[in-house]
């Protein structure tokens, strides 16, 4: 290459050009393939709050999973 751009400015420039799965799935799967973007944008976005909110519902559900099983435990004394 004859020009002075810098090698992380090419790299961000191909990295950009560069096409996902997107450019090679076959057009009758396009639309699945557009909900997978859609999701990955998503946990993109909000990834944290989305893992934080699943532990906060899974530790609940398991509590009270807990609790029910302990009430039948205790009337069966």
């Amino acid at each position: 290459m004859s020009d002075d751009s810098a090698p992380e400015a090419v790299a961000e420039e191909s990295m950009q050009q560069a096409g996902g799965l997107g450019e090679i799935i076959p057009e009758p799967l396009m639309p699945a393939w557009n909900r997978v973007e859609k999701v990955q944008a998503f946990r993109r976005a909000h990834g944290q709050k989305y893992v934080g909110a699943l532990e906060l519902l899974t530790a609940f559900g398991l509590t009270a999973g807990y609790v029910w099983w302990l009430l039948i435990f205790l009337e069966l004394l």
